[in-house]
C-alpha cells in the first residue's frame, strides 16, 4: 500500500506540472494542450494545432555559437521582443512580461573551470539596451518577496565582465527565495557537474512558465509559475529537461525525456537537432 501511495504521489505531481506546462500557451502562444489527453499521444497531438506560420525567428546573428547548430528557437508570439547578446549567454527578451522568454548558454570544463576564478559581484542593473516600457527595474522587485532569479547563472560566467553582464534584469525572472537557494540552485549545480564530464560543448537553455497572471512591481514584471532548464549534449546527441515549480517546497524531480518536454511545452527548443 505504501509502495501504491508513492506511485499515486508521482504522478499526481506529473500530472500537475503537465497541466502548467500547458498554461505555457499564455506567453508562448503555441495553442491549447488538452491536459485530459496525457496518456494518449495521437489525443494530444490532436489536440495541438499546427506551429503559427508567424512563428518569429529572433534574430541572433551576432551570437549563433550559444545555440545547437546556430540556430536559435523559433517562437509563434508576436510584440516586443528583443534579442539580446551577451558574452557567455543569449537572451530573448519579451517586453510583455518583462523577462526572458528563454536564456541560451554554450558551456564546457574550459569555461566552468575560468569561472571559478571569478568573484561575484551582486550589481543587479536594469538593461539600457531595452526600453523602459519593456524592461524591469530594481524597484519592481523591492519588497516583493520575491529574488531575482538569474536564467543563465553568475556561476557559469568565466570572466569579470561576463559576472557582470549576468546580472542584467533582462535575464532575471521573480524567482521564489527558498527555491532559488535550494533545489533550484541543485539543478544548476548538478548542470555544471554534468558539463564538467562531458566531452565537449553543452548547449543548455533555461526559461520560464507562466501559468497565471500574477505580477510584481509598477512594471507587472510576470511571476513563473515553473521554470525549465534544457541541457543537449551534442556528443552524444541526448537531451533533457528539469522542470520545477516557482514555489518555496519545490523539490528536484526526475528530469523529462526531450519528447516528453517537447509535446506539452509545444515548442521546439533545438531545431534541426537530431535528439536520440
Amino acid at each position: 500500500m505504501a509502495n501504491l501511495n508513492k506511485r499515486f504521489q508521482v504522478i499526481q505531481t506529473f500530472s500537475q506540472t503537465v497541466v502548467a506546462l500547458a498554461a505555457a500557451v499564455l506567453l508562448l502562444g503555441c495553442g491549447p494542450l488538452e491536459p485530459h489527453a496525457r496518456g494518449a499521444r495521437d489525443s494530444a497531438a490532436a489536440a495541438r494545432p499546427a506551429p503559427s506560420t508567424a512563428a518569429l525567428n529572433p534574430d541572433f546573428g551576432r551570437c549563433p555559437q550559444f545555440f545547437a547548430g546556430g540556430r536559435a528557437p523559433a517562437v509563434a508570439i508576436g510584440g516586443r521582443l528583443r534579442a539580446l547578446c551577451f558574452d557567455n549567454f543569449a537572451v530573448l527578451h519579451s517586453g510583455e512580461t518583462r523577462t526572458p522568454v528563454y536564456v541560451a548558454e554554450r558551456l564546457n570544463r574550459e569555461i566552468l573551470l575560468k569561472a571559478k576564478t571569478v568573484q561575484r559581484h551582486d550589481r543587479f542593473f536594469a538593461d539600457a539596451r531595452l526600453p523602459s516600457g519593456e524592461r524591469a527595474d530594481l524597484d519592481d522587485y523591492r519588497g516583493s518577496g520575491f529574488a531575482r532569479g538569474h536564467m543563465a547563472p553568475a556561476a557559469d560566467m568565466p570572466t569579470d565582465q561576463a559576472m557582470a553582464q549576468s546580472f542584467s534584469l533582462a535575464n532575471m525572472v521573480p524567482q521564489d527565495p527558498r527555491q532559488n537557494s535550494g533545489p533550484w540552485a541543485r539543478v544548476e549545480e548538478d548542470t555544471r557537474k554534468y558539463v564538467m564530464r562531458a566531452q565537449g560543448d553543452v548547449h543548455v537553455i533555461t526559461g520560464p512558465v507562466f501559468a497565471d497572471q500574477r505580477t510584481i512591481g509598477r512594471n507587472g514584471v510576470r511571476v513563473p509559475s515553473h521554470l525549465f532548464k534544457l541541457v543537449y549534449d551534442p556528443a552524444t546527441g541526448r537531451a533533457w529537461a528539469h522542470w520545477q515549480q516557482n514555489r518555496p517546497d519545490a523539490k528536484v524531480n526526475k528530469p523529462l525525456s526531450y519528447a516528453a518536454f517537447q509535446q506539452w511545452l509545444n515548442l521546439d527548443l533545438l531545431p534541426g537537432v537530431k535528439v536520440r
